[in-house]
């Protein structure tokens, strides 16, 4: 099915418009697949984006701050996810005894227990989203896609 079929319009689109509404209806559709396997866990993918940032700090700590940078999609509402995922059990806060302003952000044993079941099932998840690609395909793409 082409674009034009999917937004049901008989027009024919310009090339560059017609890729980027491609670009945003793949996107999408990868996100509701990653977003029906997070379900399960009543977990956001936004809320299951800052878990991995957490993971990937190793046990340091890490604030807002960084947290929002590392986002996959950036967003203003870093503080109000970090506190369902605390309320969730998954990540502690707590105010840094240097600088009473800067507060730090870990991950807890339950978050990463969380992430293990998750990330069995995402990574199934994944190779389905991209079964109908050649591994040499999907070089081509990341190198099509870093020209962005």
């Amino acid at each position: 099915m082409n674009v034009e079929e999917i937004i049901k319009t008989n027009q024919r689109m310009p090339l560059p418009k017609r890729t980027l509404i491609h670009i945003a209806l793949v996107a999408n559709k990868i996100d509701e697949e990653i977003a029906t396997v997070l379900k399960p866990f009543d977990i956001s993918i936004q809320q299951f984006n800052v878990l991995r940032i957490l993971r990937g700090q190793n046990g340091k700590p890490a604030n807002l701050s960084t947290i929002n940078e590392r986002m996959v999609t950036k967003m203003s509402n870093t503080t109000r996810l970090v506190d369902k995922l605390i309320l969730k059990g998954f990540v502690n806060r707590t105010v840094c005894i240097n600088n009473r302003r800067k507060v730090e952000i870990v991950i807890t044993e339950g978050g990463l227990n969380m992430l293990n079941k998750i990330d069995r099932i995402l990574f199934d998840a994944e190779k389905r989203i991209l079964k109908n690609f050649e591994e040499t395909e999907l070089h081509e793409l990341n190198d099509l896609l870093n020209k962005f």
